[in-house]
């Protein structure tokens, strides 16, 4: 039996931080896993700017809740949801994504948490380290077979580890960095792919 285990920005929502950037106008805040793969100093700079430009919590919940599902995105996950079980692995967190979750019609979501001080900022975060391949893991020590989904340089341990990995929107680089992956653009090509590895047991 099969599950698919997808990443969620840019595969089913735009990159919460790229939006949390243009909104306020902080540069720095438009860094990704694209740019960064080191997910701790990633945050690190988030949190450092975000106090710098007075940038609060509540601030950035408000921005996060305008998010809007990618085109196509609600289509495909009914539709996954129909063919096997599924779970996102996220490294958003949880209060960017609790608001907007109806949107996506409540998939399943195992993310990361953010910490918030007494003056209302973001002070730190919790981490699932190395969440998405211990996940994969245990999955397939419970006789599932795995498909993951992801378009970024923290997702290459879980595909690494799936049965089968997919890049999806990935940019080029890393496609050509990492070419044992299949990488598709489109949810009508990943549609193919899923159908194509299940019907090839």
């Amino acid at each position: 039996m099969y599950i698919l285990c997808s990443d969620l920005e840019s595969v089913f929502l735009p990159e919460l931080w790229v939006e949390i950037a243009n909104e306020t106008g902080i540069k720095d805040l438009q860094l990704t896993t694209r740019d960064v793969s080191d997910v701790n100093l990633l945050m690190q700079k988030r949190i450092t700017s975000l106090r710098e430009n007075g940038v609060d919590f509540e601030t950035l919940i408000q921005i996060a809740k305008k998010s809007e599902p990618l085109e196509g995105a609600v289509d495909f996950l009914r539709w996954a949801r129909e063919m096997m079980p599924m779970i996102i692995l996220s490294d958003t967190f949880w209060e960017f994504v609790s608001p907007i979750i109806s949107k996506m019609e409540y998939p399943t979501i195992i993310c990361n948490s953010l910490q918030v001080d007494k003056e209302g900022f973001v002070s730190g975060y919790n981490l699932r380290e190395d969440g998405k391949r211990k996940t994969i893991e245990v999955l397939q020590q419970a006789g599932l077979k795995v498909i993951t989904v992801g378009d970024s340089y923290n997702d290459v341990k879980m595909l690494e580890k799936a049965d089968k990995g997919v890049f999806f929107n990935a940019s080029s680089e890393i496609v050509q960095q990492f070419p044992e992956f299949s990488s598709v653009n489109s949810y009508e090509e990943l549609k193919l792919l899923i159908k194509d590895t299940i019907n090839s047991k």
